[in-house]
């Protein structure tokens, strides 16, 4: 028993510092020091309101134990009964970065259906409204969740566990770059060049414009990495590319 609590101890500390680090530098660079300097990439003019970064904090605080509840579940409690290897030497070398591409195509596609499944009209207050409260993203709306869909948005720790064979050091890696874009597509700036959505790869990537856009919006754009599945399925948002150019218009002007 004590050994589980050590090991939720060390889990719960490892994914806190990652998200607040990480938003913390986001928020810090944003929305603080470099304000004034990325003012032209600010997809949205207004600023969310003190009351908005406290909730999204507060949730987030949350998502982030029971995050932490699934992790152990998954990766210790029944880790006897998973595919998890703890010895680099269990695989060959080249499937360990092969295992990395493989978690981020699972996770990308379980989030495209988990995320419009959750806007469901008989379900989307119980479980997503929460998030969409923030219609007006910041870097801590990354985690801001109601708890069942907290549970939900962790679920792909236990698939991943579950179903491909990888070693625990590449899903540290990946949930720190799933923690990185996720708090970037919230940010409420775009980092992406101008017209970089009309490139071969651009098409495909999943911006912070076509993320903010279903936050203001609600419906369309449900990718978390790629677009890919959004317009596999017909979901990209129409007014997408339009709205991406708008954002480089509209500094171009300010600036003359």
């Amino acid at each position: 028993m004590e050994f589980i609590y050590d090991y939720f101890s060390r889990a719960f500390w490892n994914i806190s510092y990652r998200y607040f680090i990480t938003a913390s530098i986001a928020f810090v660079s944003f929305y603080i020091i470099f304000r004034k300097l990325v003012a032209s990439r600010k997809i949205q003019d207004k600023f969310p309101k003190l009351n908005d970064y406290g909730r999204d904090i507060g949730y987030s605080t949350l998502t982030i134990f029971i995050f932490t509840v699934i992790a152990v579940l998954s990766l210790k409690t029944f880790a006897e009964y998973s595919l998890i290897y703890d010895s680099i030497s269990d695989m060959p070398k080249w499937y360990y970065f092969t295992s990395l591409g493989l978690m981020f195509i699972l996770h990308d596609f379980y989030f495209y259906w988990m995320h419009r499944i959750m806007h469901h009209p008989k379900l989307y207050r119980y479980i997503h409204k929460v998030h969409h409260t923030s219609t007006n993203p910041s870097p801590w709306t990354a985690y801001a969740f109601h708890p069942l869909e907290a549970i939900i948005e962790a679920g792909i720790i236990t698939l991943i566990a579950f179903t491909i064979p990888a070693h625990r050091s590449a899903i540290a890696i990946f949930f720190i770059f799933q923690i990185i874009y996720n708090v970037y597509g919230h940010t409420g700036y775009e980092l992406w060049p101008k017209n970089f959505h009309k490139t071969w790869i651009g098409r495909f990537v999943n911006t912070s414009v076509a993320h903010n856009m279903h936050h203001k919006k609600f419906h369309g754009n449900y990718g978390l990495y790629t677009l890919l599945w959004d317009r596999v399925f017909g979901t990209i948002r129409k007014d997408y590319n339009t709205d991406y150019e708008n954002l480089f218009l509209k500094n171009k002007h300010q600036n003359q």
